[in-house]
């Protein structure tokens, strides 16, 4: 495919502008995610999910969680939530959503209002200003806005800070987790 010119340009500048936005959630969501982290630390099971272009999101926070925190999770597209994880939601399962303004942005919502139906505690990474997510979530962390093929580069930076201060109140050493290899071999 070719997208237009001006697409090109707008996409170039919000790509430009990534630095800055992520530097505004170290300034503004890292005592917040430190909150969120102290109240779940001892959950034994997450849920990430995720649409579009969020769904390797969801995959990477379940994957940083398990890495650094040692806590099962899963990263699943929410769109198929109802084959499968949706049986395991109660009151003690928390379930990342990573509900930030895109084209599903409607889903992801009837998404949320299903888990919550279903007593399941609620964490979400939204857009600044989101009031909707913001208000079916149990605890949400905000990014600023953003494209949505950009947004997933910084909506990522919430679920990292998340996993490691799970980690730090877990008593864990975050800079050395176990068994994990610093290196990749490709054969």
């Amino acid at each position: 495919g070719s997208i237009s010119e001006e697409r090109y340009q707008k996409l170039a500048q919000e790509l430009n502008e990534v630095p800055e936005k992520v530097e505004w959630i170290l300034d503004t969501q890292v005592d917040k995610i430190k909150t969120i982290a102290k109240k779940y630390k001892d959950a034994r099971d997450f849920l990430f999910l995720g649409r579009g272009y969020n769904f390797p999101v969801a995959l990477e926070g379940a994957l940083k969680l398990k890495e650094i925190s040692y806590i099962h999770a899963e990263g699943y597209p929410a769109a198929e939530m109802k084959h499968g994880p949706i049986a395991l939601v109660d009151e003690n399962l928390p379930v990342v959503f990573i509900a930030t303004k895109d084209a599903y942005h409607e889903k992801i919502v009837s998404n949320i209002q299903e888990i919550k139906a279903r007593k399941g505690k609620i964490i979400s990474v939204v857009t600044k200003g989101d009031t909707v997510s913001e208000n079916l979530s149990d605890d949400f962390m905000e990014i600023p806005e953003a494209d949505e093929i950009i947004a997933p580069l910084i909506s990522v930076v919430p679920l990292q800070l998340l996993s490691y201060y799970i980690g730090v109140e877990l008593g864990l050493d975050v800079d050395k987790p176990r068994n994990l290899a610093k290196s990749v071999t490709v054969e």
